[in-house]
């Protein structure tokens, strides 16, 4: 995304398709002249009138709802005008053009993804943390999700922050006081309790992170990789998980050549489960690249789900397969098939993490919870806000430099100024959460994964 202008810029803010209702939005300083003579007609704030919409030869292209919303009460904190009529593609198309041509004279331009946002960023309608709650409330992919998402763009997240910093600045207040008082730096730390307060803080920062990091489950899911041989059930355990035959089941090994994607909800947290080809040698040519991707998607993998066949648990292949599986990944080792196994089998099953059947859903409920605690999910439970990684990251960072402010607060011989620092540093970070320090290169990063018109 380009740097801010305050040029006037217009987009279609409904979703591409054919609908019942379609949205334009214009924003931009000073709208009211300009909107009120594309209207023909004055325009009351915040009140809706019905009237045409009329192209500059005087030919009706559409009729419906014109709304103006001006500045500062808008959602950019600009002058806003909504044309709200019919949303077939067409139509809006035409409405959109001739307001571009009509606009060329006060610099009105196309939206870029994510700057109508921005503007309500910049213009101090939202901070940072509220701002993306509005793409996440949009990419909501369940109703806990939704429900956590708009709790942040109601600043619920932006508030738990603020009481962080705000804690914070006090005590750097005190430091910052006592720096211009050599003689008293020894007697700070024991006079105003500066080791216990900033114990305090960080207790109730540890709090807002463990939070947080339950809203980053919410809104990333996790990212569940079946492996294994062939036939093992693979296929299966997707279809009896998704509820539906979303990948092919045959008796015929290496049926599955390439991956198959589906998302599902355990206790409103999206699991990304991806379907792979068979784990074996083969000198099928397809079925070797099918292989190699397989592989290379396990890389990919935040949890790495082994299917193992119950009736044959020392298979040299699945120790072979385990031995290539990637370090630092968890691995859930899952026996698949118990409605097969013969009662002389069932004790030498007796040890394996877990035993399911894809075919009758015998284990499947204790498999969800598996996939739950591996997410650090408590089943019934929810996240009362959305976090995004980068707002754990800062939470670690503001956690990190407030761990080096105790470790100076130990020794009481000349370390105000190292004291001062980690708690500048510390605020630093919880304020990059919510835009008060943040680099306009990131500013974009954020705003350009939007959508058009938002």
């Amino acid at each position: 995304m380009s740097a801010f202008s305050a040029d006037p810029i217009i987009a279609i803010a409904t979703a591409p398709g054919r609908g019942g209702i379609g949205v334009i939005r214009v924003s931009g300083p000073d709208l009211r002249a300009w909107a009120e003579a594309l209207c023909a007609q004055p325009l009351r704030p915040r009140h809706a009138h019905y009237l045409p919409f009329r192209d500059r030869c005087g030919e009706t292209l559409d009729e419906g709802l014109a709304l103006f919303f001006p500045g500062p009460h808008s959602y950019t904190g600009e002058d806003v005008l909504e044309l709200q009529g019919h949303g077939g593609p067409a139509v809006l198309r035409r409405v959109l053009e001739d307001c571009l041509a009509r606009g060329a004279a006060i610099g009105l331009r196309l939206a870029q993804p994510g700057e109508f946002t921005q503007r309500a960023f910049l213009n101090d309608r939202l901070d940072l943390a509220q701002a993306e709650a509005v793409a996440d409330l949009i990419e909501a992919s369940s109703t806990a999700a939704a429900r956590s998402a708009m709790a942040s763009l109601s600043g619920a997240f932006s508030a738990e922050v603020d009481a962080l910093s705000e804690r914070i600045v006090q005590l750097r207040m005190l430091v910052e006081a006592t720096l211009d008082f050599p003689e008293e730096e020894i007697d700070f730390l024991e006079k105003y309790q500066a080791a216990d307060r900033l114990g305090a803080v960080t207790a109730a920062l540890d709090g807002v992170l463990r939070t947080a990091r339950q809203g980053l489950v919410l809104r990333e899911g996790l990212h569940v990789v079946l492996a294994g041989q062939p036939n093992v059930g693979k296929s299966s355990l997707l279809n009896a998980l998704a509820g539906e035959d979303v990948a092919i089941v045959t008796p015929i090994a290496g049926t599955t050549r390439d991956r198959v994607v589906q998302q599902i909800h355990i206790d409103g947290i999206p699991l990304h489960i991806v379907d792979t080809a068979g784990l074996r040698e083969t000198e099928d040519t397809v079925e070797r690249i099918g292989i190699e991707r397989s592989w290379a998607e396990i890389a990919r993998a935040q949890v790495i789900l082994h299917l193992q066949d119950a009736r044959h648990p020392d298979d040299p292949l699945d120790a072979e397969i385990v031995q290539r599986l990637p370090d630092g990944v968890p691995v859930l080792r899952v026996w698949n098939k118990v409605d097969l196994l013969t009662s002389s089998d069932v004790a030498a099953a007796d040890d394996a993490p877990l035993r399911i059947s894809a075919h009758t859903g015998a284990g499947l409920d204790a498999l969800r919870a598996r996939l739950l605690a591996i997410a650090g999910w408590a089943p019934g439970t929810e996240s009362p806000w959305l976090a995004r990684e980068r707002h754990v990251h800062a939470l670690e960072a503001a956690r990190a430099h407030l761990q080096a402010a105790a470790g100076h607060a130990a020794h009481s011989d000349q370390v105000l100024d190292l004291f001062a620092e980690e708690l500048r540093l510390a605020h630093e970070a919880l304020c990059g959460i919510t835009g008060q320090f943040t680099s306009d290169d990131l500013l974009g990063e954020i705003f350009s994964r939007f959508c058009i018109g938002k």
